[in-house]
């Protein structure tokens, strides 16, 4: 055993030097592993609002966009269709929206902000199959030419995506989040002043 004197100096920046390199180390692990709770990027993009140009689409016409995976319809309706939407209310499930889980402006017999478009989520409420868009020859009632039939288990929507009485599908289809930006564009996925 030495009786050399301790030089606590030295022990001190030791000390230090390895305390320093020891947290650099657990902040460079740690990072990665926090970094890998963040969604990817394909994720994030997958959730992210879509632009869709309207300005060429023509009356009648539906339009498909994926959005979060799934497909929304973009509908320019004409004014047969829209005439015909008091016809079918005694026959609708839910004809003024009143699902907790549709946002406000889909809560009326157009379900839109604009009642010349109709944006929904393509995919049927009951086992979600993707209904069918008739434009004409809907065959479901007098005065009905336009709607939606799901060939899945037989649901039958209305042209606002309203959804008749005794089939399986339980409610209307889904009115996704979305705002008109100008009258060339609507943003889908994102509400009026939520950025």
């Amino acid at each position: 055993m030495s009786n050399a004197p301790v030089d606590k100096g030295r022990r001190r920046f030791l000390t230090v030097a390895t305390s320093v390199v020891g947290g650099a180390g657990v902040v460079g692990a740690a990072v990665p592993f926090i970094a890998s709770w963040n969604p990817s990027a394909k994720a994030r993009i997958a959730g992210a609002p879509v632009e869709v140009k309207i300005d060429k689409i023509e009356p009648g016409q539906l339009v498909r966009v994926e959005w979060r995976g799934a497909p929304v319809w973009v509908i320019r309706r004409t004014q047969e269709m829209l005439d015909s939407l008091p016809l079918a209310d005694s026959r609708l499930r839910d004809p003024e929206s009143n699902e907790p889980q549709q946002p406000e402006y889909a809560k009326n017999q157009h379900r839109s902000i604009n009642p010349e478009w109709f944006i929904a989520v393509g995919i049927c409420t009951h086992l979600g199959c993707s209904p069918q868009y008739f434009e004409r020859n809907f065959g479901i009632a007098e005065g009905i030419d336009s709607g939606f039939f799901c060939a899945c288990h037989g649901s039958r929507f209305d042209i606002a995506g309203r959804v008749f009485q005794g089939v399986p599908a339980p409610s209307n289809l889904v009115v996704p989040p979305h705002y008109f930006i100008d009258d060339e564009t609507v943003l889908v996925g994102e509400e009026e002043g939520a950025a």
